[in-house]
């Protein structure tokens, strides 16, 4: 089995008259007219640098209008556009690099005998389909209608599209956890608490977002009944199958969701039981420090007001003064306590 170089910008692979499967590459989409011209079907995966630039002059190259393609790129997640003749669809090609969730468009522009997917560099999901091209173009026949053919085609594609995007899920349900862990740790920073949260539940809903998307055009579609794809309901049960696929995912999405919910508010309760104990503790040495505060107080303004010279302490007066400073001390302390508790400024002691 030949594997394609992953650097290849245009493949191609068609079904000639005979039922022969046929595959080319190359960096220019011009080669593959004549390829394409004698077919039964073909597919071509064209990686372009600049979308908006370079897939306009690509599907000019191949037949298709310009309004066609500047139709679907006014749309920033998902489109469709039926032009009897021809049809376009954008799909969100979703990519996950940890937190950061991107959906990047993936433009399939079709007509009575082809089948184009154009993207960007960063949506290296087709080229695995490259490798099997071959096999999957044997399985369709010749003596059905274009329209059957070429919708054989575009359910295939479709399936590896959302198949790359459900695998996404799984390393965001994996990140998430491990994020879980980190927050777990009591000595993680609360600083970078706030912000790793609020990328997690960012992810989610941006993944949520591209397969509600998928769906909504995926259903217009399947109701739309454009010219140029099957009236066949067997064929089109088939895109009835990939729509409930994805409302199954987003179900799963929605679940994670919830489950991470919940572990937050585990979280966030822990975190608001820690703080409560620290504001306990903190008002508990409040309300000491102003009793000892107002013990020391009096008994330090007597014997600053006595040790004036116009008292004429002496030696003898010795007894009497210690016994008021020691009496002022204890009189002062009950009575700071009591108003202290009695304001409630004494709290539970945390155990």
């Amino acid at each position: 089995m030949i594997v394609l170089a992953l650097e290849s910008k245009a493949f191609c692979v068609s079904l000639s008259q005979i039922g022969i499967p046929i595959k080319k590459e190359s960096n220019n989409v011009n080669e593959f007219r004549e390829l394409i011209d004698t077919a039964a079907v073909s597919w071509i995966d064209y990686v372009v640098d600049d979308l908006k630039k370079d897939s306009i002059k690509a599907a000019k190259t191949l037949g298709f209008s310009e309004t066609l393609v500047t139709s679907l790129l006014k749309n920033k997640e998902g489109g469709y556009e039926d032009l009897d003749t021809e049809l376009g669809i954008m799909l969100p090609a979703i990519i996950v690099n940890g937190f950061d969730v991107k959906l990047d468009p993936l433009l399939i522009l079709i007509k009575r005998n082809l089948v184009v997917t154009l993207h960007s560099t960063e949506t290296k999901r087709f080229f695995r389909l490259r490798r099997y091209a071959e096999i999957f173009m044997r399985k369709i026949k010749l003596n059905i209608p274009p329209q059957d053919k070429v919708t054989h085609l575009l359910i295939r594609i479709l399936d590896e599209n959302n198949s790359r995007n459900f695998d996404h899920l799984r390393e965001i349900e994996q990140n998430s956890d491990e994020l879980s862990k980190i927050l777990a740790d009591p000595k993680t920073p609360r600083e970078i608490v706030a912000l790793q949260i609020y990328q997690m539940k960012h992810a989610l809903i941006t993944y949520l977002g591209g397969l509600w998307v998928t769906v909504d055009v995926l259903n217009t579609l399947r109701y739309g009944d454009p010219e140029v794809l099957t009236d066949d309901p067997r064929i089109l049960n088939r895109l009835t199958g990939l729509i409930s696929e994805v409302n199954n995912h987003i179900g799963l999405g929605e679940h994670l969701s919830e489950v991470l919910a919940s572990g937050l508010e585990v979280l966030q309760s822990i975190y608001n039981n820690q703080l409560q104990i620290l504001n306990n503790r903190l008002a508990l040495l409040v309300a000491y420090l102003t009793i000892l505060g107002t013990a020391v107080l009096v008994p330090n303004t007597l014997a600053t007001i006595l040790s004036n010279p116009a008292y004429d302490m002496t030696t003898e007066d010795a007894g009497w003064y210690t016994l008021l400073l020691i009496g002022s001390t204890i009189v002062s302390v009950i009575i700071a306590y009591v108003w202290v508790k009695k304001q409630g400024w004494l709290p539970e002691r945390p155990e």
